[in-house]
């Protein structure tokens, strides 16, 4: 770590990348209850935010493809049961 951050400052950096999966998973279960509620425009805008989240967590492009085409917020909430359980 960057000698210029104080010691309390480099712990929460640390905790952070410790929990970066948890805390990924939990925004992408925030953003499938937004999908859920929206329609139309504001339904592609929750695509633009959730697509980087499944990136990130390290799902296959295959799968997050698979998942776009269906565009059904049920199999994201699945997916995040899936991956919070294996935690």
């Amino acid at each position: 770590m960057n000698k210029n951050y104080t010691k309390f400052q480099q712990n929460i950096i640390k905790n952070y990348y410790e929990n970066r999966d948890a805390i990924s998973l939990q925004r992408l279960s925030e953003l499938v209850t937004e999908l859920y509620l929206a329609e139309g425009k504001a339904r592609e805008r929750q695509w633009k935010y959730i697509l980087p989240v499944l990136e990130k967590i390290g799902l296959p492009a295959d799968r997050i493809e698979h998942l776009r085409k269906k565009d059904d917020p049920k199999l994201l909430a699945q997916l995040v049961e899936e991956l919070m359980a294996k935690q």
